[in-house]
């Protein structure tokens, strides 16, 4: 059996936390698995007493997806001890104090997990973790990669105590590694990915959510969905080329909104990420994950909700990783990221900004232009009005305008930003402290400032433009708002301590300059550290800042250099800055510290063998040195009244940190394994390096320009502190103070394209303060001189020299000649005097002409003649002139100069456009003459004609002579030597001082000239001190050296006024004062005694892997090599990109002066460049290499150098490498160098001693060359007959041409072998070069493609005294049983999972399945798959990559490999590729041969091989699905259809596109004949349909079918798990199993198979097998084959070849070249025809969707939300349902409304009706339905199903108001309640919610259910909070379509309603519209509930009605009584008045 460890951590202690500032309370009793690790201990099992040891073995969760946490395992006699913080169990479980010294305290803060201790017998095992939570690293904080902090670096610490009582743990300051590859800091592609998944808890009412995604500037958008819990599925890609710090700055700001609010309150949650933090994550991807929403103006009102996503970040060449998607139980917690930028608590950044100092004169360069241009007089003190802009997270501010040229306070500035979480234990703050600010030149040039874009801080700045005093200051409380306020008094005096300055002196002695360009000006250094040394700068006092002029001089081979030789320049600057000595004191300790470290680690690793003894001794010496170190204390802040928080701060994380490194290296051993010491220097020099920055080191920079006419040309910057100098101790002093070193100039326009060398410079520093300066002169090596310096100018009028006729230059000036210096003008500085008169010193320097270190020389001489028209041709008057028409000697009156001679007589050059008319018989021909006018002025011809016309007046022609210098004569040196006359002690003649020229400005030479018309003479005078000081003299000459001018003064200030002429550059003219503080310095050299001299031995023996320009495929190349001012080159190579010279370059007598120990610890580089030698162009430059030398001083101690390879570069990247050494002899008086022994003398050169050459041994290079393949036209040809050369080591082979490459691609010979001496070491082992001839008429064969093929250890192998076919590895003859069995039973295992069914079960469980359930099996989504794991059928192998990147196979090349073919370079900015032109196959073996020739030699690796000819075959793509693909349309999707491509045959029809889907599933099978290897490139190409052609590629594969089938792991079609000779698992290959097996063991010489009659028993390697033994569970389907092919099959599946499988292939396109384009699932089998007709295909048509339906009857809802209020004040609601299947939102229906429900109840019985399309296996719903109206196309959405049931309230005068939701998923359906009072929340919490209780209610699927009935509760949300608003009883039914037929249903309750019958609900009379039935509405209304008030009313209305009445007739009632009128007319006896009327008369 097999011994297998499995380590489970199991959390029984506290609850995981994802981030640090989480809140979540640890839970006892809850035990929960994080993860396990694997280790199998079957080596450990074999020999018990071995050692165990295995590191960075990663946790996996339960989906085996890395969790972060990274285990080392050793095996040692020791106890285990696992800690988390504070918390150590030993083996008993009790507590094991712990020593927290060097250990971070574990707080909950942390994040991580608790880890229990483990027991392990018989041996134990030490596990070392480090732990990073999932998620964490990629939302940290910028900045934070590096961050070296104490207690906030989270993770797991691992204690290991042994018996002696000793810990070895890792510790938790800044231990991680950053898993961020290495990316070249330029232009590239990147791909950014952002999958919207799915939301969860959303907070709101009725909303309609939809993603916004920013990535950097572009903007996308999801479709809007509707619910709380909207599932999207949507992808978002974005392409970038940019750098990759530009892209990594960019934000992926993700915003959910909800489309139905308005604009400004329609965000519900964001969370933001940056690029660079998602690429430092695992796989440079967070899959999965759900993000915590927040608000960003409510940061307090907690989460808004989870959104699920996959975020992606790819380069070129970078695999994007697609995990499986989590089950359903799956840890949501483990998976949940909390945003950084949603702080716990609120930070205010206080930033105060008080001054500014040293600001640029910031006049507009515009405006200067035109003032130049006019003669504008303007004052040179312009001032400025600066500003100061803040930004912090993304907010900006701007301080306020201060009008002046020196601010003096500026503003303060609030800013609220959230808190870093992940800071080093302290609040963020800085100062008061300058921050330096730098940029482009302080001086304007021209109209448009060429130097602009170095202010903006994209690239380096190359001057000094001023600083900034500010304070940072961070407070826990949050500001009201930011604002900008004035900084208080009291805060501005506070300051005014760190405003103290200090004298700083700064002095730097230039040694050598050299690899310089050809510059023919005069030469200046400038030194500057601030605006102090800048000669053009006006606000500081002139310094003796800058060197004298010089005149660069050619090295004899390539470059120029200065000759100071033994008089080296010097500059002294004083300045006056703030005591920066802690900040330089204690920068420079921690650099020491990490520089000692990081020279140890270096040796470290240069030890190669474990078992060295050196090692131990390099181990020891680097713990000793690093815990010198680190136990020297830092320096103190005590009595330092300008310390900072920040310093203090910083101090005591230094101060820790050295402590805890300390205490590891004490504890640490050294018989470690070499890889894990280093390993654990690495991490240390990681630490240190992390807290080594020091932010408020304030001195700047010092800048070193070199000056070529008064313009700055190049420019190198020092750091100050590696050149300042301390008391402290010699730690605590620069690194480079009082050294020589070296210095690279730079363009200060330089963008890396640039290969020129701008120059090197040896120069050495010393800054510290001037009280100090005593200490620079011990370091100082010559005599300093100080001098002043002016120049005697004479003209010659007449043939008299004097001084007049000078115009306007003065007699006495400068060395430009337009500055006066009269020589008893000079003001001298203050303490200092004359010392002695002035003297005449010749600047011979300048004198070297342009023949100096020349060998050869033309000289050159032209005749003139003239003629008037019609006359004969007359000497000219100027007869002989140069090439410009100036007067020059005769040729006959030139001589040769001593030291040279003529190697030949003058001739006349006709190899030009001259007349050829020949000679006329005399000696002077007639020949070589050109015509031209006279035009003009001059005189002089503007052109010249080679014929001659008649109108022709002048004619010359070109006399040459070549002049070479002796080889008897003095050396070089020893020339310039003489000339310079150095050491010279005699006087020089008053006539031998004078310098002449022809004109001013013209080059001088020493020899007078008769056409020379201007001659000059150089005075100095020295200066020294009055008395001495306890300074160095050189720090006192501040203010320069002055000069009275007097009425020469007052005279130029005269002509100033009347006339401004402007300077050259575009400056105005100074005034001649400040002329003379800029340019009149004294002049500070350094005289050297005597030199010392030195030979350099150069051992140059190969180069590799050269790239050559322009698309050339070979090169000839050759190698310059400069040291100093001398260099050499090499022999010229040809045809070779891999030269080797083994040449050895001697450079004698080398003049180096200084202290030879300071040349031995920084020696000057060797620069080496390679070129390509061109016949008629200028050579093309390869590459340099810069190489330090070995230096020894003293010949009897050499050790010789050894060979070592160093990087050749080319516009900052690398294009091969150097094999070489370098050492640096001094040459000592006796002359003991030239004593050594002289390197072999071998053709011509010097070749490399035997000491140093790589020791060489003879081997055999067997080359198997098969044949080329996609060769490309050359030269617009095509090549046809190719033959292949190798070449290696100098020996070649060539292989015999192919007749036909189009008939046959392959060589007629294919084996050869080539025996050469290659090197013992594998490093220095050349490469294998192959050169592809095209064999053309008339012998011409270019080189058509190449390649280089290295390293070839993967190519060794020892000589077999058998002879096996080497290309095919035998595997064992015998295999031992159990490990056989073992494989057996394994396979056995895999292929019968499950125990047989029966057999009538089998079968109706085999109508169910597809080969899609066989994928879905096979990729674990046993959902989608059915009951295929039931039927026993073959399982399928997936692979997540192509078929030839998975490991165990070997890229399919174990026959022959492919090497690609290159012909150089197409563009250099377009591709780092060169052009791929073929392929060439072949395979290689090397192995040793015996030095005797009489021994016998080993037999040949390559002797059987397959049929070279072509062959038919049978290709079947199988083409599945693809996922990940871009979007191409403006809707975010595409229409993927497929083609596929063999040759000429093209395969898919573009209109069986696949519509708006970035995820098709293809399912397609193409069929077509091919050649291989004629046709062998498969390509697969997915392109997107368009409506109007080309259709655009989205991206293609391509497979090799030649290696598919030539491989001996027979890839060309898989082995199936059983043989079946029908149903869906059907045997498809041509041959048999047992053929196959036969062919196996024929191919490897082995027995053939031998089985039994029955096919049940097999012999096969020596064992016997039996057919029962392997099928001990048979499935019982009836689809197996014959006994004997079953058993071959089994035996077959023990070879390693190639299952039945899926490989998943990744898709580019030529436009984005390594940016993965998503992948595709296919594979292919190849049948060649010669075996015979193939089986049957397999059918994979995509599933067909189902149709379903769903009705849910809506019977009651209960306790809704009452919403009205009724005019009789009572609470009502009209309530409807409305419902609709989530993606069907068109089809949402409504039931009737029940009004005036007054207690929340409603009764509908109705019924919604909802067909859809589902797929059963995969459990999702399509959706096909058209995006838009004008939408071509119908998408396919697939979505789990899920139905949405709503609650209203009817409104009919307002919009209707929404009282609750219900959302139900239908395949996880909660159990409804029976009852209305069991309905509640719980119902509804999910297990997979990320806020769910550990144990939800039980879940049903409604698809097996079939139908539901009850009560579920319907919610709403309230302050972010869901509450039950209602219950409502729901029916639910599923159905399929043809059960849907058989029992049909209305909607509603229309008809048929039936299945069941809906009567009317019976409903409360009341419940109606009010205003459809008035009547109606007052009886049931009005009338139901007051009827009792109403007859009241009534009733008391009438009794007011009666008392009215009674009131208003009571008054006439009550007078009737009282006058009773009736009784008074009773009273005269009528009672009827009438009647009496009637009688009376």
């Amino acid at each position: 059996m097999s011994h297998l460890l499995l380590i489970r951590f199991l959390d029984t202690e506290i609850a995981f936390q994802a981030d640090r500032n989480s809140e979540t309370k640890p839970q006892s009793g809850m035990r929960r698995t994080l993860g396990s690790v694997t280790v199998f201990l079957a080596s450990l099992a074999a020999k018990p007493s071995s050692v165990l040891a295995l590191m960075d073995l990663p946790l996996l969760d339960r989906g085996q997806q890395p969790t972060g946490v990274v285990f080392g395992i050793q095996r040692e006699p020791v106890e285990v001890v696992m800690s988390c913080g504070s918390l150590s169990l030993d083996q008993s479980g009790r507590d094991v104090a712990q020593d927290h010294d060097d250990d971070v305290p574990w707080s909950p803060e942390m994040g991580g997990v608790a880890a229990r201790m483990m027991t392990l017998t018989p041996c134990t095992i030490n596990v070392s973790t480090s732990y990073t939570p999932p998620g964490l690293k990629a939302i940290r904080e910028p900045g934070k990669q590096k961050a070296s902090v104490e207690g906030v670096q989270g993770g797991i610490t691992t204690t290991i105590r042994s018996p002696t009582g000793k810990d070895h743990r890792r510790e938790g300051i800044s231990s991680r590694i950053n898993p961020r590859r290495e990316l070249t800091d330029e232009k590239q592609d990147f791909q950014v990915r952002v999958r919207i998944i799915e939301g969860r808890q959303l907070q709101g009412n009725n909303i309609k959510p939809v993603v916004k995604v920013f990535i950097g500037d572009h903007v996308y958008r999801t479709r809007i969905r509707t619910g709380n819990n909207p599932y999207f599925n949507e992808i978002f890609f974005q392409n970038f080329h940019e750098t990759p710090a530009r892209v990594f700055d960019e934000t992926i700001n993700i915003q959910v909104l909800n489309s139905r609010a308005v604009r400004a309150e329609s965000i519900i949650g964001l969370f933001k990420l940056e690029v660079g933090h998602l690429y430092d994550s695992p796989g440079h991807a967070l899959n999965w994950k759900w993000l915590s929403l927040y608000h960003p103006d409510h940061l307090n009102a907690g989460l808004r909700g989870y959104l699920k996503v996959s975020l992606c970040v790819l380069a070129a060449g970078d695999q994007a990783l697609e995990p499986d998607e989590p089950a359903a139980h799956e840890d949501v917690e483990f998976d949940l990221l909390k945003p950084a930028a949603m702080p716990v608590c609120t930070a205010t950044f206080q930033l105060r900004i008080y001054r500014a100092e040293d600001m640029p004169q910031m006049d507009d360069s515009c405006l200067h232009y035109f003032r130049s241009m006019f003669q504008v007089h303007v004052d040179k003190r312009i001032c400025v009005d600066p500003s100061v802009e803040v930004s912090f997270a993304g907010k900006t501010s701007f301080g306020q305008v201060v009008k002046t040229l020196v601010p003096g306070h500026g503003a303060l500035e609030d800013k609220d930003g959230a808190g870093r979480r992940d800071f080093s234990g302290f609040l963020p703050c800085f100062g008061p402290s300058f921050l330096t600010l730098y940029g482009s030149p302080r001086e304007f040039t021209s109209l448009q400032d060429p130097y602009e874009k170095l202010n903006s801080g994209s690239e380096e700045g190359v001057a000094y433009r001023g600083r900034v005093l500010v304070e940072l200051n961070t407070s826990m409380e949050r500001a009201p708002a930011q604002e900008i306020e004035d900084i208080p008094a009291e805060a501005v005096a506070r300051v005014e301590r760190y405003l103290s300055r200090r004298k700083y002196g700064l002095c730097a002695i230039f040694y050598s300059a050299t690899l310089l360009p050809a510059l023919r000006e005069l030469i200046q250094f400038e030194v500057s550290v601030g605006n102090y040394g800048n000669k053009f700068d006006v606000t500081c006092k002139p310094s003796a800042s800058t060197t004298q002029h010089s005149r660069a001089v050619f090295d004899g081979n390539h470059y120029h250099y200065l000759p100071w030789y033994d008089t080296k320049p010097m500059v002294a600057i004083t300045s006056f800055w703030e005591d920066a000595s802690y900040h330089m004191d204690t920068l420079n300790i921690m650099h020491s510290i990490r520089d000692r470290l990081k020279w140890n680690l270096d040796a470290l690793r240069s030890v190669r063998n474990a078992d060295d003894p050196f090692l131990g001794n390099v181990w020891k010496k680097l713990l000793t040195e690093l815990l010198e170190d680190c136990r020297r204390p830092l320096p103190g802040l005590e009595g330092r009244v300008t310390a900072t928080v920040l310093d203090q701060q910083l101090r005591d994380l230094r101060t820790r940190l050295l402590h805890q490194v300390a205490r590891s290296a004490e504890r640490l051993s050294a018989g470690a394994n070499p890889k894990t010491l280093i390993l654990k220097g690495e991490d240390w020099l990681q630490r240190i390096d992390s807290v080594i920055v020091e932010p408020q080191a304030s001195v700047p920079d010092v800048v070193i320009w070199m000056l070529c006419k008064e313009k700055r040309v190049a420019y190198a910057r020092v750091k100050a502190h590696t050149i300042m100098f301390s008391k402290a101790g010699p730690s605590a002093c620069g690194k480079q103070c009082g050294k020589t070193h070296t210095l690279f100039l730079k363009s200060p326009q330089g963008d890396g394209k640039d290969d020129t060398l701008h120059g090197q410079l040896r120069v050495r520093m010393w800054l510290g303060l001037v009280m100090d300066s005593q200490e620079f002169m011990r370091h100082c090596e010559g005599t300093i001189r100080v001098s002043a310096e002016t120049y005697e100018n004479q003209m010659k009028i007449f043939g008299k020299w004097g001084s007049t006729g000078l115009m306007q230059h003065p007699s006495f000036s400068d060395i430009t000649g337009k500055i006066g210096l009269p020589r008893d003008k000079f003001q001298l500085p203050k303490g200092w005097r004359w010392d002695g008169d002035w003297a005449v010193e010749p600047q011979r320097r300048l004198l070297l002409d342009t023949e100096t270190n020349h060998s050869e020389v033309l000289e050159e001489v032209y005749e003139n003649e003239t003629r008037q028209p019609g006359e004969e041709w007359a000497p000219a008057p100027s007869p002989n002139t140069d090439a410009a028409g100036a007067a020059g000697a005769p040729k006959e009156g030139i001589v040769c100069p001593k030291g040279w001679h003529f190697e030949e007589g003058w001739r006349v050059e006709v190899n030009r456009a001259v007349d050829d008319s020949g000679p006329d018989g005399g000696v002077v021909p007639l020949s070589g003459w050109e015509y031209g006018s006279s035009t003009g002025s001059t005189g002089i011809p503007g052109s010249w004609n080679a014929a001659e016309k008649t109108y022709h007046t002048h004619r010359r022609r070109r006399w040459l002579r070549r002049r070479c210098r002796d080889l008897n004569a003095h050396s070089r040196e020893q020339a310039i030597t003489s000339f310079l006359q150095l050491h010279a002690a005699e006087k020089l003649a008053e006539e031998d001082s004078w310098e002449y020229a022809s004109f001013f400005g013209w080059t001088f030479h020493l020899q007078p000239r008769p056409h020379d018309t201007y001659r000059r003479r150089c005075w100095r005078r020295k200066l020294v001190q009055v008395q001495p000081a306890r300074v160095a003299s050189i720090f006192l000459l501040e203010g320069s050296l002055g000069v009275d001018f007097e009425d020469q003064e007052k005279k130029e200030a005269e002509e100033e006024k009347e006339k401004k002429i402007p300077e050259e550059g575009g400056r105005e003219k100074r005034s001649p004062a400040q002329n003379i503080l800029q340019l009149n310095t004294p002049l500070i050299t350094c005289v050297f005694q005597q030199p010392s001299y030195y030979q350099l031995r150069c051992y140059i023996y190969q180069a590799r892997d050269l790239t050559p320009r322009d698309g050339k495929s070979v090169s000839d190349p050759y190698a310059h090599v400069s040291f100093l001012h001398t260099s050499q080159r090499t022999q010229t190579l040809t045809a070779t990109l891999s030269p080797r010279w083994d040449q050895t370059l001697i450079f004698d007598r080398v003049l180096i002066y200084g202290d030879p120990q300071a040349t031995q610890q920084d020696p000057p580089l060797v620069g080496l460049e390679l070129f390509s030698q061109e016949i008629v162009d200028k050579d093309d430059f390869l590459g340099r290499s810069m190489c330090p030398p070995l230096v020894c001083l003293d010949l009897s101690s050499r050790h010789l150098p050894h060979l070592q390879w160093y990087p050749i570069t080319r516009q900052q990247k690398e294009v091969g490498e150097l094999l070489a050494a370098f050492e640096l002899l001094l040459d000592t008086e006796d002359g003991a160098p030239g004593r050594l022994p002289a390197p072999p003398w071998k053709s011509g050169v010097y070749v490399i001693p035997s000491g140093i050459r790589p020791t060489l041994r003879l081997m055999a290079i067997e080359i198997l060359a098969w044949g080329l393949r996609g060769l490309r036209n050359y030269k617009l040809r095509s090549v046809m007959s190719p033959s292949l050369v190798v070449e290696c080591a100098g020996e070649t082979v060539q292989t015999a041409p192919i007749r036909d490459l189009r008939q046959n691609p392959n060589f007629p010979i294919s084996i050869f072998l080539l025996r050469v001496h290659l090197p013992v070491e594998e490093d220095f082992v050349p490469p294998i070069e192959l050169k592809v001839v095209d064999n053309r008429e008339f012998g011409y064969k270019p080189v058509v493609g190449q390649a280089s093929v290295r390293p070839l250890r993967q190519y060794m192998c020892e000589p077999s005294a058998e002879g096996p076919h080497p290309s095919l590895p035998l595997p064992p003859t015998t295999a031992p049983k159990g490990k056989l069995m073992e494989t057996l039973g394994r396979m056995v295992a895999e292929s019968w999972l499950r125990t047989a069914p029966s057999a009538e079960k089998a079968e109706e469980e085999e109508e169910c399945v597809d080969w899609w359930s066989k994928l879905h099996a096979a990729t674990g989504d046993l959902a989608k798959s059915g009951a295929y794991l039931q039927t026993g059928l073959d399982s399928l192998k997936v692979y997540n990559c192509e078929l030839e990147a998975v490991p165990e196979f070997q890229g399919l090349q174990d026959f022959c490999q492919t090497f690609r073919l290159y012909r150089g370079r197409v563009r250099e900015e377009a591709s780092e590729d060169p052009l791929v032109v073929g392929e060439f196959k072949g395979f290689f073996q090397i192995y040793p041969l015996p030095e005797d020739p009489s021994c016998p030699l080993p037999p040949r690796r390559f002797q059987e091989l397959p049929e070279s000819q072509p062959q038919k075959c049978l290709v079947r793509v199988y083409v599945v699905r693809a996922f990940n693909l871009p979007p191409k349309d403006r809707n975010g999707l595409c229409d993927p259809y497929v083609r596929v491509t063999l040759g000429k045959k093209k395969l898919g029809d573009r209109d069986q596109y696949l519509p708006n889907t970035l995820e098709p599933v293809f399912g397609r099978m193409f069929e077509l004949p091919c050649v291989i290897p004629l046709e062998k490139d498969l390509q697969i190409s997915l392109f997107d349909y368009d409506l109007v052609l080309p259709d655009q590629k989205i991206g293609g594969t391509c497979i090799d079918l030649e290696n598919r089938l030539l491989s001996r792991f027979r890839a060309n079609c898989g082995l199936p798990q059983s043989y079946c000779i029908s149903g869906p698992c059907q045997w498809r290959d041509q041959l048999l199993p047992s053929q196959l097996l036969e062919n196996f063991a024929r191919t490897r010489s082995l027995v053939q198979p031998q089985f039994s009659v029955e096919g049940d028993r097999a012999t096969f390697m020596g064992r016997t097998f039996l057919l029962a033994e392997l099928e001990s569970k048979v499935p019982a389907h009836r689809h197996l084959g014959p006994p004997r092919e079953r058993l071959a099959l089994h035996l077959l599946r023990t070879c390693g070849l190639v299952p039945e499988h899926l490989e998943t292939r990744t898709l580019y396109h030529s436009i984005q070249p390594g940016i993965e384009q998503g992948k595709l699932q296919m594979w292919v089998d190849v049948f060649p025809e010669s075996f015979g007709p193939p089986g049957p295909a397999f059918n994979i048509t995509p599933r067909k969707p189902k149709r379903y339906e769903l009705r849910c009857i809506v019977w009651n809802t209960q306790d809704v939300d009452l919403r009205d209020t009724s005019i009789t004040g009572q609470r009502m609601s009209d309530i409807y349902v409305k419902g609709w299947l989530d993606g069907l939102e068109e089809g949402r229906q409504r039931t009737d409304v029940h009004y005036r429900s007054l207690g929340g109840e409603g009764n509908f019985n109705w019924r919604f009706v909802f067909p859809f399309e589902f797929l059963p296996m995969e459990q999702v719903c399509v959706l096909p339905r058209k995006q838009y109206l004008w939408s071509l196309d119908e998408t396919v959405l697939k979505v789990p199903p899920k139905l949405i049931i709503q609650v209203w309230d009817n409104d009919k005068f307002s919009a209707d108001d929404f009282l609750g939701v219900l959302e139900i998923r239908l395949l996880s359906l909660p159990c409804p309640a029976r009852r209305p009072r069991d309905c509640t929340l719980k119902m509804l919490q999910d297990e997979s919610d990320p806020a769910a209780p550990p144990r939800g209610p039980r879940r049903t699927s409604l698809f097996k259910r079939r139908i539901a009935r009850g009560w579920w509760p319907c919610t709403v949300q309230e302050e972010g909070k869901q509450r039950l608003a209602g219950k409502i009883e729901l029916t639910l039914e599923m159905l399929t379509e043809k059960e849907a037929e058989e029992r049909p249903a209305g909607k509603g309750r229309d008809e048929p309603n039936m299945n069941p019958t809906l009567q009317p609900p019976v409903r409360l009379e009341s419940s109606f519209l009010w205003f459809t039935a008035p009547l109606k509405s007052l009886r049931y209304i009005v009338w139901g509930q007051h009827k009792c008030k109403i007859i009241l009313s009534l009733l008391l209305l009438l009794l007011l009605l009666l008392l009215a009445a009674f009131i208003y007739a009571s008054p006439r009632y009550l007078a009737m009584k009282l006058i009773n009128p009736f009784r008074s007319l009773h009273a005269f006896g009528s009672l009827n008045p009438l009647a009496g009327s009637s009688k009376s008369p």
